[in-house]
């Protein structure tokens, strides 16, 4: 193995990146080193590279950062003994402190002390990433490169759309960036009804479409409550899954919930919105759950349930570019104009 290895890095507080050649990063004894072959820039890297007030305040350069990828176990520590050189893997990027009480109380999802990968340790924008052995996710065979890369969007949307009934049931999903486009494929291969979703982005309501949402409006240009109103007999979504962190989105999303529905708020605000709680959730009975990552690992197990009982994501992932060619890739990202990206070393 070489001793060094490129990697796209965050190099100093400004925008943009640089692709380096560093030195490989050495295991400790109770991890393994990951040959990365495919990995997909998230919004949280778009953040990273336009160097937002997010990324100010929360970024320490200089780092590698990136946490969507697969690729394959080239070297496991000492203290490794059920992880094997040369299996196919992808892996839970919050690496947990496994002693807190919600560690020891099986929400490790939103552990207190959490170190996320390509955040706040080094990532996995390079040709080779180490990971604790515990957060290694043994992936398929079968399952393509691309998809087994963007397990950690899709868990995600999985948390988000299987955290209560969707059977049967007419879903609104307001926000059409990967995480709810991958929401719009879950939520029809889990047999909804009717699903509605919204964005800005003409782009975005046509890939909705064909990942299988009946109706795609755009925000902007729509009645939103009055549509889903009309498609749903007057009585309203049954289940709303908020991926827009947007005031407007999150509001309209309450007003088109039916009584006795439910919500799964994933989007992230840029600050404290204005809610009618009275009418919007209290007086209609519904149920609200804050979606934080993926469960450890709950999801990851009906991820691989799903995918191999036939979900089709593969019209998720839409450009893919070469390491050197990272500036074309958050380019596109930023622009809005694509699904997923997925860059390869």
């Amino acid at each position: 193995m070489a001793k060094t290895m490129k990697a796209l890095m965050k190099k100093k507080s400004a925008v943009g990146a640089s692709l380096e050649e560093v030195p490989l990063p050495k295991i400790k004894n109770g991890e393994v080193m990951v040959k990365v072959k495919a990995a997909a820039i998230c919004g949280t890297d778009g953040h990273i590279y336009s160097w937002d007030r997010w990324a100010e305040s929360r970024i320490k350069p200089p780092l590698i950062f990136g946490h969507e990828f697969c690729g394959e176990i080239v070297e496991v520590g000492s203290e490794v003994k059920d992880l094997k050189v040369g299996t196919k893997v992808s892996a839970e990027g919050h690496f947990i402190c496994g002693k807190c009480f919600f560690c020891r109380t099986g929400q490790g999802h939103i552990c207190q002390d959490v170190e996320i990968i390509g955040v706040d340790t080094d990532g996995c924008f390079a040709e080779y990433v180490r990971v604790p052995a515990e957060n290694i996710w043994v992936m398929d065979p079968s399952i393509p490169e691309e998809i087994a890369a963007i397990q950690d969007p899709v868990g995600n949307a999985v948390h988000a759309a299987l955290i209560d009934e969707i059977v049967g049931n007419n879903v609104l999903i307001t926000g059409c960036g990967p995480i709810g486009l991958a929401a719009v494929a879950i939520c029809r291969f889990a047999g909804a009804r009717k699903i509605f979703a919204t964005d800005v982005n003409q782009y975005r309501l046509d890939l909705a479409r064909k990942l299988g949402a009946d109706f795609a409006y755009n925000a902007v240009e729509t009645d939103l409550v009055k549509e889903v109103l009309k498609e749903t007999h007057g009585l309203g979504a049954d289940v709303f899954l908020e991926m827009a962190g947007k005031e407007k989105a999150i509001n309209d999303g309450f007003k088109a919930l039916r009584k006795g529905g439910w919500i799964s708020l994933l989007g992230i605000t840029d600050g404290n919105v204005s809610l009618d709680i009275n009418d919007g959730l209290v007086f209609k009975g519904a149920k609200l759950y804050g979606i934080n990552g993926r469960l450890m690992y709950d999801t990851w197990y009906k991820m691989e349930a799903l995918l191999l009982s036939g979900l089709d994501l593969k019209p998720l992932v839409t450009h893919s570019f070469s390491f050197e060619e990272f500036e074309k890739a958050f380019d596109l990202v930023l622009s809005g104009s694509c699904g997923k990206v997925i860059l390869y070393p």
